[in-house]
């Protein structure tokens, strides 16, 4: 067991699901750049330590400068005669990775370390107390922006794809196996990959526990989370709704949109239908 019970997270919170799921489909060994945010401070604290794999915490901005270093020391090991072959990961917030973490990531994809990148996407600095990020949806209520933010989010996973990377992909936890497939095929990937997992927090996205699930259902129903990859270039859709949900019933479930008037429900509407049919164009381009 990579990681141990015992963590102090919320109720409800998915992180730890996302990062278990992700550790346990390799046997390989593992080492770990853990950025500050919600996984760190519920997990490593003093005398408390719930990893059972080699991990490093960063601050905020640096997790992908880290695992570079990390990486390039093993690569100097190896030959030296080094015979393990590890494997190595960084996890971090979107705040860690959309914002302060950027250049960071951006350096190390544009390098070609080996690694992962997982993005624990929650769409807020929700460790500090709930604070807007670039993740953030248009109109999402947040301590920063209480009257609610009036841009869009940045599209991560078009930046991460731009570096001409072999693997970016994006899923949630609507459905585990498919975050397992993508876990595995971004190890196995050759070089640096990214994998962008929608994380509902339910104290900043004001929700009941008991709809979580129907949160991330409605995340990849509605379009407004869709489950893509991206390999070699290549856009294939992992799940395509039988039918389209309108986005107002997934907001309706959340006080961080609560208010929102009906042209503000439209705005963020035909946004995601402008997403949604860009990627199927990508995913129908040969």
């Amino acid at each position: 067991m990579k990681l141990t019970p015992g963590y102090k997270t919320c109720v409800g919170c998915v992180e730890p699901i996302i990062v278990k799921t992700v550790m346990d489909v390799i046997d390989n060994p593992l080492i770990v750049s853990l950025a500050t945010g919600c996984m760190e401070v519920s997990s490593t604290k003093v005398n408390e330590n719930h990893w059972n794999v080699p991990l490093i915490h960063s601050t905020f901005g640096n997790s992908a400068a880290t695992i570079s270093g990390i990486e390039t020391a093993f690569k100097v090991l190896k030959k030296k005669g080094l015979k393990e072959d590890f494997k190595f990961l960084v996890i971090a917030g979107d705040g860690g990775t959309y914002d302060i973490g950027l250049q960071a990531l951006s350096g190390a994809l544009e390098r070609g370390h080996n690694f992962v990148y997982v993005c624990l996407d929650n769409g807020g600095y929700m460790n500090t107390g709930g604070q807007r990020s670039s993740s953030t949806p248009y109109g999402s209520k947040t301590s920063t922006t209480p009257e609610g933010k009036i841009t869009f989010r940045k599209d991560l996973v078009e930046i991460a794809k731009a570096h001409g990377i072999k693997y970016v992909a994006q899923t949630s936890i609507y459905d585990l196996k498919d975050l397992k497939m993508k876990a595995k095929k971004a190890f196995e990937s050759e070089g640096p990959a990214l994998i962008n997992v929608l994380s509902p927090c339910t104290r900043f996205w004001r929700f009941e526990v008991f709809n979580l699930k129907k949160i991330n259902d409605l995340a990849v129903d509605t379009c407004f989370w869709p489950s893509f990859e991206i390999e070699d270039g290549n856009y294939k859709l992992n799940y395509h709704p039988s039918k389209k949900i309108p986005l107002k019933e997934f907001l309706d479930l959340q006080g961080r949109f609560k208010g929102l008037t009906l042209e503000e429900i439209e705005i963020m509407q035909k946004e995601v239908d402008r997403r949604w049919k860009n990627l199927i164009a990508d995913c129908s381009r040969k």
